[in-house]
């Protein structure tokens, strides 16, 4: 049951940031500019995490462990977020979405260097599967390497990098704290280089051009892709390892191409569907396939069934 919990956190979370290319750039950088926004949604998030935080749980954090929390709202929240806002406004939601695939493969490397995880054959066939699929569904969606987003492209690949790292570093705090107490930091730390980075920006947003639809994507980003998508993946990183979480990325594709049919600027095709199964092929084997090794690493972590939370 707590698996399948993850995996409905997980695929939630993934509608979200499948939907998050388009809304973003529906705002950014017309109304808003990349680090004013990124501001918007560090800033808001941290409060809610903190009223959440202060009513719900009481649990303090060892003084030992705030370097490493620190280091999760570096790579998690400062980096990941800087480089992805200014990345996408400089290139197309269609490159960002195909660099973002890299993100489940750097994931499992990174897992498995720091001991975290095991090599099967299983988890390596769902990688593959899942990005051919993905790039089968990017294919036909007219992505362009060029030198007009060559430094937009270079910025989302070293957001997926952190992204990455933070996937990884942040799982052993799991296993000693509250989900809320772990991002309630994280957002903490975050939040000092965000403001520095963002303030000027923030302070050029001229409020009175919002538009009804503009107030609803601000919104989305804010609460959706960014409150409930860091607290949900959190909370699956509880039940799941780190490449679970990173593999559900190449649902990303599928859902922004749903996205497009719905509204009618897309349509079916024999290429969509096969990309489909090979996608969530891919998500079955790296999270429910079974468990033979080909390269062992010693355990370093007990079971998620194991962890005792206050």
């Amino acid at each position: 049951m707590k698996n399948l919990r993850a995996h409905i956190y997980l695929f939630i979370v993934n509608l979200f940031y499948g939907a998050g290319f388009t809304v973003s750039k529906m705002v950014m950088p017309q109304y808003i500019k990349p680090f004013g926004f990124i501001l918007i949604r560090v800033s808001l998030t941290t409060l809610l995490f903190f009223v959440l935080h202060r009513f719900w749980i009481k649990e303090k954090v060892e003084k030992k462990d705030f370097l490493l929390l620190a280091a999760c709202g570096l790579f998690g929240v400062v980096i990941n977020q800087e480089l992805f806002f200014l990345g996408l406004s400089i290139t197309t939601p269609i490159n960002a979405s195909l660099i973002m695939i890299m993100a489940p493969i750097l994931v499992f490397v990174i897992s498995f260097f720091l001991s975290h995880e095991d090599v099967t054959w299983q988890k390596v066939v769902g990688l593959l599967l899942g990005s051919a699929g993905a790039l089968i569904i990017l294919g036909g969606k007219g992505f362009n390497f060029n030198g007009h987003t060559l430094w937009g492209d270079f910025c989302v690949l070293l957001n997926a990098t952190s992204f990455a790292v933070y996937l990884v570093i942040v799982r052993p705090l799991m296993k000693k704290y509250h989900p809320l107490t772990v991002i309630k930091w994280v957002f903490f730390f975050g939040l000092i280089p965000v403001v520095l980075f963002g303030a000027k920006q923030f302070g050029q947003i001229e409020w009175g051009t919002f538009t009804a639809s503009t107030w609803l994507c601000v919104g989305f980003i804010v609460i959706c892709t960014t409150f409930f998508a860091y607290l949900l993946n959190i909370l699956a990183l509880r039940e799941v390892h780190s490449s679970v979480v990173g593999a559900y990325i190449y649902l990303q594709p599928v859902v922004a191409t749903i996205i497009s049919i719905s509204l009618g600027k897309d349509q079916i095709t024999v290429e969509k569907v096969i990309s489909a199964v090979l996608i969530f092929s891919g998500v079955y084997f790296v999270s429910f396939a079974g468990k033979p090794k080909m390269f062992a690493k010693p355990e370093t972590e007990p079971d998620s069934d194991d962890m005792v939370l206050e």
